[in-house]
């Protein structure tokens, strides 16, 4: 199951049905759950937990140090879940000691080739990164969010659950829940009405939502003011109470 041309180190941990093929290199502190593939040429350095039923194709490198400048070699980790897929040449960095020592990855998500992770983030589930989007330090992607290829996430910035990122959005600011944006810099552009009616929401929850956005985006009101004035329809409709959530715990702003 374990090519005997890789090089994995004795502390290394991995489950007895793992498949590893040729030329990787798997350092120590790593440790690999059931049921899943590495392709060949693939770096996974620790201290790495890597959860079942992974697939990680060639020349990724996961778990590698920060390129933050400030790291200075600390002992900080990387933890992955369950069912993710990470295609060709992705980077997902470890964490560092300024912010939560730790890089996090969920369940069921999909990184394109070429994708980044930069440290410290967190990607929930099912979360969809495409080729070559890279996402700075510290960058929270909420469960179901696309980026397109080529979007840039600016550290800090949060991603809602379901929104959307069109190719080459350039993102400096916090996208809701459930919002599409586009441009350079990133602009909404309205809900991501398909996405969510693929996903199984109601016409009704995806009327509430285009209310919610339209008071939010087009009414000329504060944030305040926008979230007083749809606080009843939050209260009505569970989709609208997150994404008023989403608006309310922004740290940079909205993207508008």
């Amino acid at each position: 199951m374990i090519d005997a041309r890789s090089d994995i180190d004795p502390q290394a941990r991995i489950a007895s049905d793992v498949r590893i093929g040729p030329f990787c290199v798997i350092g120590p502190d790593v440790e690999i759950g059931p049921g899943t593939v590495i392709a060949s040429h693939v770096v996974i350095k620790g201290p790495t937990r890597i959860g079942a039923d992974n697939r990680i194709f060639q020349f990724a490198s996961v778990g590698e140090d920060s390129a933050d400048q400030k790291y200075r070699g600390e002992p900080t980790r990387l933890e992955i879940g369950d069912r993710n897929i990470i295609r060709e040449g992705v980077t997902i960095h470890r964490g560092t000691v300024q912010d939560r020592a730790m890089t996090t990855i969920g369940n069921d998500n999909l990184l394109m080739a070429y994708a980044h992770v930069g440290h410290d983030s967190v990607i929930g589930n099912h979360a969809i990164l495409v080729n070559n989007a890279a996402i700075a330090g510290h960058v929270v992607v909420g469960d179901w969010a696309i980026l397109g290829g080529y979007a840039l996430v600016h550290q800090r910035v949060h991603i809602g659950a379901h929104s959307f990122a069109a190719m080459g959005s350039a993102i400096g600011k916090d996208v809701p829940a459930f919002v599409l944006v586009s441009g350079s810099p990133a602009r909404a552009k309205g809900i991501n009405h398909e996405g969510l009616r693929r996903r199984g929401f109601s016409a009704q929850a995806i009327a509430a939502l285009r209310t919610a956005y339209r008071t939010v985006y087009r009414q000329k009101l504060t944030v305040d003011e926008a979230l007083r004035t749809i606080s009843d329809l939050a209260a009505e409709h569970e989709a609208v109470r997150v994404f008023a959530e989403s608006i309310a715990v922004a740290t940079r702003g909205i993207a508008r």
